[in-house]
């Protein structure tokens, strides 16, 4: 069994729980449970240290009670969003909420990744997915959940990396981590090809996953890594 309760995002979930229930937001595991869209022993299981809290039930905790996102990755100690940290519980829409502290970073999770790839230019698919947002990092930026290990060790499963999608036509750098998406999304260190028409994705775990090319007409958009976000630390 994995060590989850080394998991900074369980470690800061926990507390928030406690912060939660000591201020009657919430009526216990069964309570929070309903509202993240999962079960009493999944949250019982979360707060013992034996499974990790997922990213959708994170985006539903974001929404629902007002936390801090950068609290539950460890970037800040400030638990709830400004604004709400002596308020009651409220479960209105993100839409509904005030807008002060703009949440720049548009987090595409793991179910949306192939929505994603055919609807990214769609303002209203884009309005749908949760935002947040991570100090220092300026911009209109997008998220992405990694699932797999083909990029093992420099990006785990479960990780998020943190992009800026760039103009067709920027200038690359080889061998540099992008997000590629054609009707996939995926996460690669990159070669040009010197015929200009594709080029050529790598994997980091390269004696399981083998480099593949790609048409450069198939590619629908390029986002630059800036960072990625891990289940012990930003990097």
């Amino acid at each position: 069994m994995g060590n989850f309760s080394a998991n900074i995002v369980n470690q800061r979930f926990r507390a928030a729980y406690a912060e939660l229930e000591k201020t009657n937001r919430i009526k216990g595991k069964s309570d929070i449970a309903k509202h993240l869209g999962t079960y009493n022993h999944v949250i019982n299981s979360i707060l013992k240290g034996e499974r990790n809290i997922t990213v959708d039930q994170l985006n539903k905790l974001f929404e629902t009670f007002h936390i801090n996102a950068n609290f539950l990755f460890g970037i800040t100690d400030e638990l709830f969003l400004p604004g709400h940290a002596g308020d009651g519980m409220n479960t209105r829409p993100m839409s509904e909420r005030s807008n002060s502290g703009r949440r720049n970073i548009t987090l595409v999770p793991n179910r949306a990744l192939a929505g994603y790839a055919l609807e990214h230019r769609q303002d209203e698919f884009m309005e749908e997915l949760p935002k947040f947002s991570v100090p220092n990092l300026e911009g209109d930026l997008v998220a992405f959940e990694i699932s797999g290990d083909s990029m093992m060790p420099t990006v785990t499963n479960g990780d998020i990396v943190v992009c800026e999608p760039i103009e067709r036509g920027t200038a690359l750098r080889d061998n540099h981590v992008y997000v590629v998406v054609t009707d996939v999304v995926v996460a690669k260190r990159i070669q040009q090809s010197r015929d200009a028409d594709s080029m050529v994705l790598i994997s980091d775990n390269s004696e399981v996953y083998k480099p593949y090319s790609v048409d450069l007409n198939e590619v629908r958009q390029i986002l630059k890594v800036k960072c990625r976000l891990t289940s012990h630390a930003i990097s």
